[in-house]
């Protein structure tokens, strides 16, 4: 079941980069992720209660769903979907192999996992393979301001995914359903997104949107968001947050 979880994660997470880019300078960042976490959110709500699998939480697991969709329903993808207009996408999945290290940095801080001799070398073989995969589209970068801004934007946005996965432990020591965290995170992660973009007064309906953005839209929130979290989290679970990552 691991390899499983694991190649579906891989699957849709590596084709989600290319449906960022298919979608980009349709909205703004903000209600990109809006728009995506709504549509998760409210399929997700709409299965779990079809199915009668929606569970009960406390204050406190609410308290730290709202967190959650904070560190990676929202403030994440901000950084990504901004960083997108000054890099590319192939630099951007590099710079996320970043999770890696800060899961196991995390883990260790929170939960006191220790960190395995064979990490090291094996998280540095993996991090310099995804930098030999796309080492073009690192070279033609040109090192400009507005790239280390970008640069900056994707590490911050990791390390918030990174705090996210640390909420999902605490989800999963507790006992939580992780369909039912997700659903919650979702929707608090784009209420705080769509009061930000109202706030910004940004568009939410654009007059015109592309087919090929809708798709990717669509794609992001079901595939990507749904399904993509679900099975990370499944193994976060199962084998580790830095394992998983």
């Amino acid at each position: 079941m691991n390899i499983g979880l694991y190649f579906a994660v891989v699957i849709i997470w590596g084709t989600t980069w290319i449906a960022i880019t298919a979608q980009h300078g349709q909205f703004s960042p903000v209600i990109g992720v809006f728009w995506r976490f709504v549509i998760a959110a409210g399929l997700l709500f709409l299965f779990l209660i079809a199915t009668r699998c929606l569970k009960k939480l406390n204050l406190q697991d609410h308290l730290f769903c709202v967190l959650q969709g904070l560190c990676i329903f929202g403030f994440n993808f901000i950084c990504f979907y901004t960083a997108i207009e000054y890099i590319n996408s192939g630099l951007e999945s590099v710079i996320f192999s970043m999770a890696v290290l800060f899961n196991a940095i995390n883990s260790r801080i929170f939960f006191s996992q220790k960190i395995s001799a064979y990490f090291i070398p094996a998280a540095s073989l993996g991090f310099f393979g995804i930098l030999a995969l796309f080492w073009h589209d690192v070279v033609s970068t040109q090192v400009q301001w507005q790239t280390l801004f970008a640069i900056g934007l994707c590490m911050l946005g990791t390390y918030g995914f990174s705090l996210g996965n640390m909420i999902s432990i605490r989800h999963q020591k507790n006992n939580l359903d992780v369909f039912t965290t997700n659903a919650y995170g979702m929707l608090y992660g784009a209420i705080l997104m769509g009061i930000i973009g109202w706030l910004r007064a940004d568009v939410f309906l654009p007059k015109v949107i592309t087919t090929q953005a809708f798709v990717a839209l669509i794609y992001l929130a079901v595939a990507g968001s749904i399904i993509g979290f679900s099975a990370y989290f499944v193994l976060i679970k199962r084998i580790g947050a830095g394992q998983a990552a």
